[in-house]
């Protein structure tokens, strides 16, 4: 059987912070994620997908966690085709906003040298993480509007040839014809014929976003992220839309299927992305010892 990693999605949250959940003398960021990295060996970092990161921040990051932590990035918006602000991009890099008539832009509206660029200084931004090899994998998640088709197919190949060799990428869908059973089967052997990384999740059901909670792995790494089964996942409030607590006998019944898929792959990962108050600490620290 594999590797099998569990952490969360973020170390920082406001509501986490004031959950209780870290030690009293783990009083400045710095501590926060050292007593994090004592608890867990991976993290999600989720800013980057608002702002490009900062070489500096990324720089501090590796030096204050111990040797084989990982952290996994998630892709800058722009990259993945959401509606990114001009303001999130690189001054120098940044449309005229009076001449584009809006504050936000989409990849398509912007020159390929330029979104190049961006790309070029996103990368550059992780690269001590990368050299000290705590640099897990990128998270390319695509929007619910992004659905199965020969030029998004493309295009996630077009990333991820970016890419490789240097960095690992996988990929996530928020649009159910990727995984329906009618286009199941064509987008694992897409995936696997490139050895592109499926991340699995398990989500709320019955919406346009909703994909089903499979489990296959596409390649040697193996990615799962839990974002809850919160009622109000349509809500734009993030603590309403992953304020959701997993309870005993949900992380049972997961338990024995991820370690199934670790006999599958050789790294597997798995984020808890239910993060408000100490939800996903308190249940990435149950899921982990069900999978001792």
């Amino acid at each position: 059987m594999g590797e099998i990693r569990v952490g969360t999605a973020g170390w920082t949250d406001k509501t986490l912070i004031a959950s209780g959940w870290y030690p009293e003398e783990a009083d400045t960021p710095e501590k926060r994620l050292r007593y994090y990295a004592e608890q867990f060996r991976i993290v999600e970092v989720d800013s980057s997908y608002y702002g490009l990161p900062a070489e500096r921040t990324a720089t501090l990051w590796a030096e204050r966690t111990p040797e084989g932590f990982l952290f996994n990035i998630k892709a800058f918006r722009l990259f993945t085709q959401h509606p990114t602000r001009i303001a999130a991009l690189p001054k120098d890099l940044r449309p005229d906003p009076e001449k584009l008539g809006k504050d936000t832009v989409y990849l398509r509206d912007v020159p390929d040298e330029v979104a190049g660029e961006v790309w070029e200084r996103f990368l550059g931004a992780i690269e001590p993480l990368r050299t000290t090899g705590k640099l897990g994998t990128i998270l390319l998640q695509f929007p619910p509007w992004f659905t199965i088709s020969r030029p998004n197919k493309n295009y996630i190949l077009s990333c991820v040839e970016r890419l490789t060799p240097r960095y690992q990428a996988c990929v996530e869908f928020r649009h159910r014809s990727w995984l329906s059973e009618k286009n199941r089967e064509e987008t694992l052997e897409f995936l696997s014929g490139s050895r592109i990384p499926l991340v699995c999740v398990d989500m709320p059901q019955g919406y346009a976003s909703s994909v089903p909670p499979l489990l296959a792995a596409t390649a040697d790494l193996a990615v799962v992220r839990f974002h809850g089964h919160s009622k109000k996942w349509t809500s734009k409030n993030i603590e309403e839309k992953f304020g959701y607590r997993y309870s005993e006998e949900e992380l049972r019944e997961w338990a024995p299927r991820l370690l199934g898929l670790a006999g599958e792959a050789e790294r597997t990962q798995v984020l808890m992305n239910n993060c408000y108050r100490n939800y996903a600490q308190v249940n990435a620290e149950r899921l982990t010892e069900l999978l001792a």
